[in-house]
């Protein structure tokens, strides 16, 4: 870790760590907005992280901010802070300054003209908390605000807002903007991939504290050969998500990443369909109680895995690129990634 990093895993985690228990969670998930823990994160810079310090950003790389995603993952925070990172990012890519309170990333049919903006975004999240969204329409990225916008409210798998917003005429800033036509799903897909790569550290964790903690016939059950082969593949599969999602945010040093980031999306949707499985069946009964805490992380896997494109999409993408390069082409393009 660089000094940005260890200053970033140090601020991160110690607010999330501290702050971010079960009944907030569950609160969240009942509708309270954690106001006073999104301040601090702000207040903090964490959703700032990849924004020059010129523009008053903490002048972080994708690797940084992988460190502040993850947390948010491991943490199971009931915040937009992925959204914020995101957003915030794009923003300083178009030299759009960023306003003052919750930010979001939206997709839908919508249109741009003289300033407004107006058209539909579903499933948008935390729509109905969010002050201003940013989207891409027609080469231009866009921050539009969100007073005064139609909300329908919806929830995902974790209870997580994510509402239909309905604008018209909202008051909207734009710039062009030299980024791909689906940025937005490609680089949602990977604050997911390492949200997601937080989520799958935190099942192994728990999953092998609990295995040593029960037990079972006079010892624990962790020490029973079979439960430890099915900790070992959990353990597996969340490592090698972790490396697929830092892997992607190194690669964008180099310029385009899109085949990495595909990859840490189908790595990390892949591992949460095992790692869920063996996390709940270890913990038996309990891990699907509403009081334990094991399925606030499992649900937002199961969530988080179907948002910004879902493994089997993004794998049809690179079959599709594969077959237009050809059988010869596939290993040389692979290994000089």
């Amino acid at each position: 870790m660089n000094e940005l990093q260890t200053i970033l895993a140090d601020s991160v985690n110690g607010l999330l760590a501290e702050r971010v228990t079960k009944n907030l969670i569950q609160s969240a998930e009942d509708g309270v907005w954690p106001e006073a823990l999104w301040s601090e994160l702000e207040a903090n810079g964490l959703t700032r992280v990849l924004v020059p310090e010129a523009q008053g950003g903490a002048g972080g790389t994708w690797a940084d901010a992988a460190i502040v995603l993850k947390a948010a993952g491991r943490h199971v925070a009931p915040l937009p802070l992925a959204e914020a990172v995101l957003a915030h990012w794009l923003l300083a890519e178009a030299g759009i300054a960023a306003p003052d309170g919750v930010l979001t990333v939206m997709e839908g049919d919508l249109t741009l003209s003289a300033g407004k903006l107006s058209g539909t975004a579903r499933r948008v999240p935390w729509g109905r908390q969010a002050a201003h969204g940013v989207a891409l329409v027609g080469g231009n990225l866009v921050l539009a605000s969100l007073d005064g916008a139609s909300v329908a409210p919806d929830i995902n798998v974790a209870r997580e807002p994510r509402d239909t917003l309905t604008l018209k005429d909202a008051a909207a800033q734009s710039a062009p903007v030299a980024l791909p036509e689906n940025a937005l799903r490609l680089y949602g897909a990977l604050v997911r991939a390492c949200q997601m790569a937080g989520a799958l550290d935190y099942l192994a964790a728990q999953t092998v504290a609990y295995a040593n903690e029960r037990t079972q016939f006079g010892k624990p059950i962790g020490k029973f050969q079979a439960i430890q082969q099915q900790l070992a593949v959990l353990a597996t599969q969340a490592a090698a998500t972790g490396i697929a999602a830092d892997h992607a945010c190194a690669s964008l040093k180099k310029g385009d990443a899109a085949f990495e980031i595909a990859v840490a999306k189908i790595r990390a949707d892949d591992a949460s369909s095992i790692a869920t499985s063996i996390a709940h069946q270890v913990h038996g009964a309990i891990g699907f109680t509403y009081e334990h805490g094991l399925h606030f992380a499992t649900r937002r896997l199961w969530s988080w895995r179907a948002e910004f494109g879902a493994g089997a999409e993004w794998a049809e993408s690179l079959g599709r690129e594969t077959i237009a390069r050809g059988a010869d082409a596939l290993w040389p393009y692979v290994t000089a990634r």
